[in-house]
């Protein structure tokens, strides 16, 4: 710790030994500086917010694909865009020296980066510009900020309040002229799809169609086919019923009703055989033994007897010739679907590349139909939207904040780079006048003399001055307390001009 404050002890008496050095090195240092800092132009920036309102109750009725949030993305894509900028330039003194084209554009580049526009909400902007030109006084520079601002406000009104209206009108045209070429190609198309189906009636609607059209006829196939089934299964049901339903009823006379017992035995074993009942079941092996006696007996029954038609039998024959007639119709719609089917399979076989020529103009027309519908709907959005911009405009706006004048300069920050630039003269004096004590072979103290050459000191001696030396050194002294005293309060001075210059900016 010792060797640390002999080394700063040293060191200070090195810079303190080397002090006019140092007090000339932060004058030259701090002079050049103040210059350099001198010659920066101030900066102005002026700003200003808009508010953007698109709560129009006509627009919403009609609901125009969202105009009001387009206009909103036009406004912060082209607001500050070099079209704009441009105009801002020549409309201002920013273009007072601009002579060639690569004049504007280099005008145009470095106003862009200083001219910013942000969205603080979905609906409010801040617009904010700022200048600085040398060959402007401050109060030049700080209207061609206002005046900057300004006119990037009137540009937005420009165009998007008056030059809405025309933008609508143009795109009207625009659309007009699509759908009349539009229209040419469809008639075009339609009439090539209608000569080629007329050549071939088996392929209109191109492969696609077909394709759909073959699903559609093997899905009504099936479905008929199911339908037959059915009716097939309810005519062999009444042909089951009607064979054990007699033709006539018989009454029996004085001997008794045998006959008539036997003809509804055989009826029940009608029915049961209908239903799957085999001879080995225990009811159709009774009803048979049944009908055995019932024969005996009729056998001997008196033959006087009467007949009268079944009234049950005449319903079943009427129910059965219906049945038969669904069974063929449905036959005959089968067979229609398997020829109609069959044919169509052969034709698309056959006639491939037909086929594909038949798939590509049903496309083609397809497509430009979809186009021209599509540019249809869109001509009248656009109309009805002009009509809405007519009796009312959707996009209105108004200044929240107008452009202000500022008052004091944004950039740069003077009084803050001109004690910066003391300090780092007072550095640069106290570096050199330490460097140049380093390069001389010098011991400021005792100890780092015996340090350096590992032998004892005994001993230092004073300096001896007489009273001419210790006068003079007085002098000296005084002159460098003046001559630091004067750089600080140069750099005061310089503060003091600053701030009275910006109290002067009208």
């Amino acid at each position: 710790m010792n060797e640390v404050f002999e080394d700063l002890r040293a060191a200070l008496f090195s810079v303190w030994h080397r002090r006019w050095l140092a007090l000339g090195v932060a004058w030259g240092v701090s002079v050049l500086g103040w210059l350099v800092v001198a010659m920066i132009p101030n900066s102005y920036e002026s700003e200003a917010r808009i508010y953007v309102q698109l709560d129009d109750v006509l627009d919403k009725i009609v609901d125009v694909k969202g105009a009001g949030e387009r206009d909103i993305a036009r406004v912060r894509q082209t607001l500050a865009s070099k079209v704009n900028l441009e105009k801002v330039i020549r409309s201002t003194k920013l273009g007072d020296n601009v002579q060639t084209p690569r004049d504007m554009e280099n005008a145009i580049e470095s106003l862009t980066k200083k001219v910013t526009v942000k969205s603080e909400e979905d609906n409010l902007f801040e617009i904010k510009a700022e200048v600085g030109q040398s060959d402007l006084s401050d109060g030049e520079n700080s209207v061609l900020a206002q005046s900057v601002v300004q006119k990037l406000i009137d540009i937005f009104r420009e165009e998007n309040i008056a030059g809405s209206r025309g933008d609508v009108a143009e795109s009207i045209v625009f659309l007009d002229q699509q759908l009349e070429e539009r229209k040419r190609e469809l008639e075009e198309a339609e009439q090539r799809r209608l000569a080629f189906e007329a050549e071939n009636p088996d392929l209109i609607g191109g492969t696609g169609t077909l394709s759909e059209k073959r699903q559609l006829l093997r899905s009504d196939l099936r479905d008929v086919e199911a339908d037959l089934a059915a009716a097939q299964s309810a005519l062999a049901q009444i042909n089951g019923q009607l064979a054990g339903t007699p033709r006539t009823l018989v009454t029996a006379g004085a001997a008794g009703g045998a006959r008539q017992a036997l003809a509804n035995a055989q009826s029940q074993l009608a029915t049961m055989q209908a239903s799957g009942k085999t001879g080995n079941h225990p009811d159709v092996i009774a009803i048979n033994k049944q009908i055995a006696l019932l024969r005996t007996q009729a056998a001997n029954e008196n033959p006087a007897t009467v007949g009268t038609p079944n009234p049950a039998y005449s319903s079943l024959i009427a129910i059965k010739a219906e049945r038969q007639a669904n069974v063929q119709a449905l036959a005959a719609r089968q067979a229609g679907l398997q020829s109609e089917l069959s044919g169509l399979l052969a034709s698309q076989a056959n006639n491939p590349a037909v086929a594909a020529e038949a798939s590509r103009i049903s496309r083609d027309y397809e497509v430009l139909k979809d186009k021209y519908d599509e540019l249809l709907q869109d001509r009248e959005e656009m109309k009805l939207r002009g009509q809405v911009e007519n009796q009312s405009s959707s996009f209105k706006f108004e200044v929240i904040d107008p452009p202000s004048t500022p008052q004091t300069p944004s950039a740069p920050n003077r009084p803050l780079l001109l004690i910066g630039v003391l300090i780092a003269g007072i550095a640069a004096g106290v570096g050199s006048a330490f460097a140049v004590g380093q390069l001389r072979s010098t011991f400021a103290t005792t100890g780092k003399l015996e340090r350096a050459l590992d032998l004892p000191v005994l001993g230092a001696i004073s300096t001896t001055m007489t009273d001419t030396a210790r006068a003079l050194r007085t002098k000296r002294m005084k002159m460098f307390y003046a001559g630091s005293a004067g750089l600080a309060g140069l750099c005061v001075v310089l503060l003091a001009v600053e701030f009275l210059q910006r109290g002067m900016v009208a």
